[in-house]
């Protein structure tokens, strides 16, 4: 791989005619493994290319589709990670540190497959929150819905998750129907690089879907205009720089980053040395000091605990390093934690720390002397080209001491500040101006809801740490799919993943205003007022293929009567007193007296609008959204209104859901219910 990088633009391959670039080195021996060079590449051709025709590719595509594309993705790199941890050995990730990137990543796109099968519907557009009535006689409705930005969503990743960090924001993208161009940072682009030859390799990409920059993107933002987006991870600096462009000052580009932030950890008052809390607060923070040799965003940078407690943690921190951390070449048998990225990244986090010692950090814990590390071949020694350092841990006297709440070392060091009251400990993570994540050990309520009460508004994320969730947690430094990873402040103040929320941040949210005909129309849920096809055959009887929004049966109907409801109180031990002392219900403001169960109605409602031979319909599956608006008395008559309210196809099943909009009156027109019923319906009538 010692040839120039190439980048993948416009659906092909391209390099720089120059052979000239700048060198990346192996992080562990300091060998050339590629040059990287951007000489001659068009990016504004390169975006033009994603917004015309990457745009068609996945807006043709329903949100299920995209996600069933998201899980062949995930696939496919699964079949060749074998290459993916090869290389990924050579940017000084260990096995582990290669798992939490890629396997992590991946995990990601099933992920995100999985969920937006669940919860998003079975069409382009997102419908958000509920119809809003604007008009008396229900003529005019509001709705919110969500529909993707025209844009291109363009990625600049930072070196420490190469795989990982790029898929965890090109899946939200993908699914919202945004072409993403991915710009990785240099000294692991390499690998960034082999997973998107992978996905190129297996044909499944869209057209245009995804594109790859090697090299530096200056002139870039020159290029972006409005329905843009910018997801952009690395240091704070360089993200307000970003920030500064007129193209998103005035030019209406969205841009959100993550970036670098001193994230704590507390140790609780009650998590003495001996407690289950204490022994998990020691793991976890050793964990971040070394995973990645601590070149995560998300990594412990303040470990605050109190005053009594810091011998002992010092102590067994060391102790544990000693037991547990072997630094070397990660493709070494036995060898735990890798090197930095590189050289001048090992030498930016010491100079870090020779700023923390000159503001009065003492180390506790490890050196900035080279050391001796475990080679490829078994060997114990120095290695003057690769980018080493031991795990550190400064002691600060002073915990109100402004460096340490300003300054990060981005590697495998950790400041201890001490603290005397629980307010003094959120005053100190609060110092840190918006962190990604803290975390806090304590098996004490009191101790975690005072915390929580001080610092939940200068984070993104809190990790709670006892002896009942220390064996299941995923960790203090773990981003998941399905929650927010971001954090306000000096974190940048973005938010990634998140789940479906990730998704509707690549979508413009806009408010419709119009008829229930033409709402229907427009979002593929059925609204009332809009037209409603009864009468001919059951709704029942009808597959997918056959069955339309708005296709409707109105029930005959019954009446209640007083045996009903004391049958169904005594049959199912419900004799709550509104079903059967006439005096106390009448007592009740909400009832004229006895009057029948909710539950009662549903059910009877359900025996009214069922066809019960078998057919399409395969199973009811829940409810949703179910109130009781009326009461129902005895010599009532009831009956129901049953709407195909939506349709959803399941792309890998012969059936899909189907949402009836079901609606309870009685003899007075008077609505007594509303809700959704839930079923599963066959695609296709089965054969004779």
């Amino acid at each position: 791989m010692t040839d120039i990088l190439p980048s993948y633009i416009g659906g092909s391959w391209w390099t720089p005619a120059a052979a000239d670039g700048t060198d990346v080195r192996d992080a562990s021996t300091g060998e050339i493994v590629t040059r990287v060079s951007t000489d001659g590449l068009d990016l504004a051709e390169a975006l033009e290319y994603g917004r015309a025709v990457g745009q068609a590719s996945i807006g043709a595509l329903t949100f299920h589709e995209r996600a069933v594309l998201l899980k062949k993705f995930a696939l496919a790199l699964t079949e060749r990670k074998d290459e993916l941890y090869a290389l990924s050995a050579r940017t000084g990730a260990t096995t582990a540190d290669s798992w939490v990137d890629i396997d992590g990543g991946i995990g990601v796109l099933f992920s995100y497959s999985g969920k937006a099968r669940r919860e998003l519907p079975n069409t382009r557009v997102y419908v958000d929150g509920p119809v809003e009535p604007l008009s008396k006689d229900g003529s005019f409705l509001g709705r919110h819905i969500y529909t993707r930005l025209p844009g291109v969503a363009v990625q600049i990743n930072a070196f420490n998750f190469p795989v990982w960090g790029s898929l965890e924001k090109f899946a939200p993208a993908f699914l919202a129907g945004m072409p993403t161009l991915v710009k990785p940072a240099t000294p692991t682009g390499y690998l960034a690089e082999a997973f998107v030859r992978i996905l190129v390799e297996s044909g499944l990409l869209p057209e245009g879907s995804l594109q790859l920059v090697s090299g530096s993107v200056p002139t870039l933002f020159d290029h972006l205009r409005l329905g843009d987006i910018v997801g952009f991870t690395g240091s704070a600096s360089t993200a307000e720089k970003l920030r500064q462009h007129d193209c998103v000052q005035t030019g209406g580009v969205r841009f959100t980053s993550e970036t670098d932030s001193i994230n704590a950890s507390i140790l609780g008052p009650d998590a003495v040395a001996g407690t289950p809390e204490f022994d998990a607060y020691v793991r976890q923070l050793v964990t971040e000091m070394t995973s990645k040799a601590g070149q995560k965003c998300t990594a412990i940078r303040r470990a605050i605990v109190p005053a009594a407690s810091v011998d002992s943690l010092i102590e067994a921190v060391q102790a544990r390093i000693t037991e547990r951390v072997v630094v070397g070449d990660p493709r070494a048998e036995g060898v735990t934690m890798g090197p930095l990225a590189s050289i001048a990244q090992r030498d930016d986090v010491v100079a870090q720390v020779d700023r923390l010692k000159a503001a009065g950090g003492q180390v506790v814990v490890g050196s900035t002397d080279a050391p001796a590390v475990t080679h490829a071949d078994g060997s114990v020694g120095a290695a003057p080209d690769g980018a080493f350092l031991m795990p550190l841990m400064l002691r600060f006297a002073d915990a109100s001491t402004d460096a340490v709440h300003e300054i990060e070392a981005f590697g495998p060091v950790t400041s201890l500040l001490s603290y005397d009251t629980v307010a003094e400990a959120s005053a100190l993570v609060a110092r840190g101006g918006g962190s990604l994540v803290t975390s806090i050990a304590t098996h004490d309520p009191a101790t975690a809801l005072e915390l929580m009460s001080g610092i939940s508004a200068y984070n993104g994320r809190v990790l709670l740490l006892d002896r009942d969730d220390a064996r299941s947690s995923t960790g203090h430094g773990s981003a998941l799919p399905n929650l927010v990873h971001g954090g306000p402040g000096r974190a940048g103040g973005g938010e990634e993943l998140g789940g479906i929320r990730a998704v509707l941040h690549h979508m413009q949210r806009t408010a419709v205003q119009g008829s229930p005909q033409m709402l229907t129309a427009l979002t593929g849920v059925w609204h009332a007022g809009a037209t409603a096809n009864g009468g001919g055959q059951h709704p029942f009887r009808k597959s997918l293929a056959e069955l339309r929004i708005g296709d409707q049966i109105v029930s005959a109907t019954r009446a209640v009567t007083l045996d009903d409801i004391e049958t169904f109180a005594h049959f199912t031990g419900d004799t709550f007193y509104a079903h059967m002392d006439e005096d106390a219900a009448a007592a009740n403001p909400f009832f004229p007296g006895r009057v029948a169960h909710g539950y009662l109605l549903v059910s009877w409602a359900a025996g009214l609008f069922v066809d019960p031979e078998p057919g399409p319909v395969l199973a009811n599956y829940g409810l949703e959204n179910l109130r009781f608006i009326t009461p129902v008395s005895p010599d009532d008559v009831i009956r129901v209104t049953l709407t195909a309210k939506q349709i959803t196809p399941r792309e890998t099943d012969e059936y899909g859901e189907v949402r009836w909009d079901a609606v309870i009156h009685n003899q007075h027109d008077e609505i007594v219910a509303t809700y959704d019923v839930l079923t599963l319906v066959a695609k296709e009538l089965a054969s004779a």
